[in-house]
This record gives C-alpha cells, sequence and structure tokens, in this order.
C-alpha cells in the first residue's frame, strides 16, 4: 500500500484480494464488523466506508441482519500480476520447475506472472537484474518473487539495491531458495525453499552408514548462501558421528578441470565425494571418470538437488531431492498470504526433502551400516 493511502482504501484493498486471491469464495460470509474493527485498528465508520465502495464495486454483498458476503455475480477477475525475478535461471536448474509450479498452483489461476528478458552473460547479469526490477515498479506489480543473485564480485550489492528499491516502492517481496543476507542475519522478507543444512547433514549421514569415513565436500567459489548451510549440515554429521573436522575436505574449486581435480584427490585421498549441488557433482563424475576413476568402486558420489539430469549421468547420482513444484506453489501461497495480511510476522517456509538412493553412492554394493 502506497505512503498515504486513506485508511479506508487499505481495508478496501485488503479484503479486495483475499476475495481475488480465492482467500474468501463467492457467497462466503465476511468478518463481522467488529471482527474488521479489530484487525485493522480503525473506526467503525471507516469500516464502513470501506464496506459499501466493496459494494458499489460488485465484490460483496451487504445484507440487513446478517452481515457481508462476497458476491456471486460477475467481480473483478483480472487478478494479481506478479513480478518473477531469477536471475540465476541460467546457472541452475531449480528455477525452471520452481516457476512451473508457480503457474500450475490453484492460488495462482486468477493472477498473471511477468517474466522479464535476461541474456546468460554473467558480466550484464546485475546490471540486467536492476534494470528488470525497476521496470517491475514501474508496471506496478503487486508483488515480486525474487531468487536472490550470487556468485559475482557485485551480487551482494545489487540484492540489497533490489530489495531496498522494492522496500521503498512497497512491493511484497518472496524471496525463494535463500536469503541475500549472510547467515545469521535475517531479511524483512518471506523465505520458501528448503532446508539446505539439514540436506547437507542428510547427505553425510547417508555415506556414514554406507561405511565412508573421509568424505570431501567439494563447490565452486563464491557459491550462493545455501551452500554455506549445506557445508554446515555436512560438518555437524561428521561432529554426531565422532568424525574429526578438517577444514581442508572442504574444497572451493576454481576451474573445476583436470588438473585441479587430479591434484585435489591426490591430496584428500577420499573415499567419498559430496558435490554442493548436482551440477557441482556431475561437473566432478565426469573428470573423474576422465582420470580414470570407477564410480562408486574407488570413489562414491553424491549430490544435492535431484535435478532432471542427475539420473542420465554416466552413473546415476544419488542425491537429496528438492521438491521445486511445490516450492513454487508454496511460494505464491505466501505471495497472497502476506498481501491479504501484511502485519503478520516474517517466516521461513522449508518444504521437506528426501534421500534419492542410485547407483553413485554405492548402495546396491555394501549393505548399510551403522558407524
Amino acid at each position: 500500500m502506497r505512503i498515504g493511502t486513506p485508511k479506508y482504501r487499505q481495508i478496501l484493498e485488503a479484503i479486495k484480494t483475499d476475495i481475488v486471491s480465492g482467500r474468501y469464495q463467492p457467497g462466503q460470509k465476511l468478518p463481522s464488523e467488529t471482527a474488521l474493527l479489530k484487525r485493522f485498528e480503525t473506526s467503525r465508520i471507516t469500516v464502513g466506508r470501506a464496506l459499501r465502495e466493496l459494494q458499489l464495486a460488485g465484490l460483496i454483498e451487504r445484507r440487513a441482519g446478517s452481515g457481508s458476503y462476497v458476491g456471486t455475480g460477475p467481480a473483478d477477475d483480472s487478478g494479481l500480476l506478479f513480478g518473477l525475478l531469477f536471475p540465476n535461471v541460467a546457472d541452475t536448474e531449480i528455477f525452471g520447475p520452481i516457476s512451473q509450479g508457480m503457474s500450475e498452483a490453484p492460488q495462482a489461476s486468477k493472477h498473471a506472472l511477468l517474466w522479464g528478458n535476461l541474456t546468460p552473460d554473467p558480466a550484464t547479469k546485475a546490471d540486467q537484474t536492476w534494470k528488470l526490477c525497476q521496470q517491475y515498479i514501474r508496471k506496478k506489480v503487486a508483488g515480486v518473487f525474487f531468487a536472490p543473485l550470487e556468485r559475482g564480485a557485485d551480487s551482494d550489492e545489487t540484492n540489497q539495491r533490489i530489495i531496498f528499491a522494492l522496500e521503498r516502492a512497497q512491493i511484497p517481496v518472496v524471496l525463494l531458495d535463500r536469503c541475500f543476507l549472510p547467515y545469521p542475519d535475517r531479511s524483512r522478507h518471506d523465505l520458501v525453499g528448503i532446508d539446505h543444512r539439514r540436506a547437507g547433514y542428510m547427505i553425510t549421514e547417508h555415506l556414514f552408514k554406507l561405511g565412508c569415513r573421509r568424505i570431501a565436500f567439494f563447490a565452486y567459489s563464491n557459491s550462493a548462501s545455501t551452500v554455506a548451510a549445506r557445508i554446515a549440515g555436512y560438518r555437524e554429521a561428521l561432529f554426531v558421528y565422532g568424525m574429526p573436522i578438517e577444514a581442508v575436505l572442504v574444497q572451493s574449486l576454481d576451474s573445476g578441470d583436470e588438473h585441479e581435480i587430479r591434484r585435489l584427490m591426490e591430496m584428500l585421498k577420499p573415499d567419498a565425494i559430496i558435490g554442493a549441488n548436482d551440477r557441482t557433482a556431475g561437473h566432478l563424475m565426469h573428470e573423474l571418470i576422465h582420470l580414470g576413476y570407477r564410480i562408486p568402486l574407488d570413489i562414491r558420489m553424491v549430490g544435492i538437488d535431484d535435478v532432471e539430469y542427475a539420473k542420465l549421468l554416466p552413473v546415476p547420482l544419488t542425491t537429496v531431492h528438492q521438491p521445486c513444484r511445490e516450492i513454487g506453489a508454496a511460494a505464491v501461497g505466501a505471495m497472497l498470504e502476506r498481501i491479504a495480511r501484511p502485519e503478520m510476522p516474517i517466516r521461513d517456509i522449508l518444504l521437506d526433502s528426501k534421500l534419492v538412493i542410485r547407483d553413485s553412492c554405492g548402495a546396491t554394493l555394501t549393505p548399510e551400516v551403522q558407524p
């Protein structure tokens, strides 16, 4: 809601959003005037004016002695327009199915999702993202779904700039997959994703149960904050299972080429490798196979995300499934709730993630053992 908007108008828009989003169905009785007085902390005259305006717009029916009801006739079904701001869509495979889940969500049927054009050029990604944010502000979208930038020298600055601009325009934001602030700082916006720390713990524990004792964690340099959370889960599993926590076993790859991988394998001598995500694990798998390693006989491998190609790698990849479509649907619900209830506490909505066992971990070769 824009600064200076009359109180009755704020009430009108909030109730209209409840109706358009499907929170209140045609023919359903609205909360009583007493309940609306308490919710909006205003006078009966102000609530009455908002209800009269809604009645004139054909959105509600007011019945003497009974209350107000959602109209059953033709209503404003133009819905709301939301902006999708996914600057890393070309770098990771999760945002395609997330956006598909958003479009398929039952709550989204009356609304529109606006996806601006972002080219995959990393040199201009921050600038493109900022320009797209400005477009959404000019279009006065009802909300923005934002997956913060990562792996760029100016990513943090751009993320902060975008969030500040959207806050100044009073456009609600739902973050996808990760926060733009370093842990333990917390933004003032809802977040929808998975518990990345739990995912890191879960996949590490699986390797322990297969008898692995020297487990390396590989990620690319300048990775997203979600990778730091996965590393935290990995280290927690080491601690719980009484294994030494060796800093050298967590490696940030520069190029990930054959020479770097050979050097790291000779130095670390791991019996298992966790890729920070399936893309990292898949790249490592190809390099290791080229170097003559047999997976999982010589080295066990796992990833996190369960992207579409994980099961199509030379050795199908054991991983942690990220329910991307469900994340998208949950994000739509979170946005509509935030618009209808701006005073709600900020939330982290974390969906369940499941272990997906395939050939790369060697589970079919070695029965599970308890460390």
